[in-house]
């Protein structure tokens, strides 16, 4: 899965995504705090790859995108739009192929503008990004190459506060960055920074009106954060070899970035420090079981924006929460499988 997959809707409820079988599925709060619902089908009965993109706007509307297979040998992208997480999300609706035919090309990216405009992003054959952008009166604008060599799988998608869409992408040595220039325009190639990078780590998240920061692990196995104009800055080794989940949320009266990682020992560890401020220093805390190998693991913001982290097996179908208890730092409820 690409994107935050523990979203909150705009009733309040949080609800998870996760591939199954050929199907997405979807499971959700009956209640803020409450019980959560058995897990339900949604885009209706087409067959799916095990694929899944997800992003979602300022209007909590959660946009998602899968990959299709249509004659042998051959795929198409498709999206939907779940508006609340108990209703009916809408089917699957074909969006096309970055090269017009052929196989997957790679795992897509959703971000969300400040116009509710959902945006795809996934490598091309090319070995570089294609985009195609809803249009501001429904239906979608042409693919458009971004340009790019050797993109790697695993693109970070973002929206600005300023509601503009950014994109992160790792080539072999380098971080590549696309940001919007004006709302509703294809984004531009920005920016190259040399970087030594593991593939599958890069995770990016708004962290004020000015900046998006992408965190991502390099070859020494450092977490590293970085903000386009700026050098990358390590901010703590690595708790494990996957991508961190991050979120931003108030710690004591303070703005906080908040990191998530399954840690080598298969359990989750967390690490905060003040938003921006890498130098403050960090550490990693562990908690919860141990989990299974193919456990993910997101964070999200409750609808009494408490701190909620959650844990997945795609294998199993094993959904565990735990949420901030109403104590100074980052004090957490036992662990429940739901």
């Amino acid at each position: 899965m690409n994107g935050d997959w523990l979203i909150r809707g705009r009733d309040g409820l949080l609800s998870v995504y996760l591939p199954a079988d050929d199907a997405v599925v979807c499971r959700a709060e009956h209640a803020p705090g409450g019980p959560w619902d058995a897990p339900r089908k949604v885009g209706g009965d087409q067959k799916l790859h095990p694929v899944l993109a997800i992003g979602q706007g300022a209007d909590g509307y959660a946009h998602l995108v899968s990959w299709r297979p249509t004659v042998p040998r051959e795929s198409g992208l498709v999206h939907s739009t779940h508006f609340r997480p108990r209703l009916a999300a809408l089917d699957w609706s074909p969006v096309g192929h970055p090269n017009r035919t052929g196989d997957r090309t790679g795992t897509p990216a959703v971000a969300v503008d400040a116009q509710g405009r959902a945006h795809v992003f996934v490598p091309n054959r090319g070995g570089g990004v294609s985009m195609l952008g809803q249009k501001e009166k429904g239906g979608w604008g042409p693919w458009r190459d971004l340009k790019g060599r050797d993109v790697q799988d695993g693109l970070a998608a973002v929206t600005g506060e300023s509601g503009r869409v950014e994109l992160y992408a790792a080539v072999p040595g380098a971080i590549l960055h696309w940001c919007q220039e004006e709302p509703g325009t294809p984004p531009v190639l920005q920016e190259a920074m040399e970087a030594a990078i593991r593939p599958g780590t890069l995770r990016a998240l708004a962290t004020s009106a000015e900046s998006t920061t992408l965190f991502f692990t390099d070859d020494s196995g450092d977490l590293c954060a970085w903000r386009p104009g700026t050098k990358p800055v390590p901010v703590l080794a690595s708790a494990g070899p996957g991508p961190v989940s991050a979120i931003r949320c108030e710690l004591d009266g303070h703005d906080c970035t908040l990191l998530a990682q399954r840690s080598a020992s298969g359990r989750v560890a967390f690490a905060a420090y003040p938003t921006e401020q890498e130098d403050a220093g960090a550490w990693w805390t562990e908690s919860g079981p141990q989990l299974p190998g193919d456990a993910e693991l997101c964070l999200a913001l409750d609808a009494d924006d408490r701190v909620v982290a959650a844990t997945l097996s795609p294998s199993t179908g094993q959904l565990r929460v735990t949420r901030r208890k109403n104590e100074p730092g980052l004090a957490l409820t036992a662990w429940q499988e739901v």
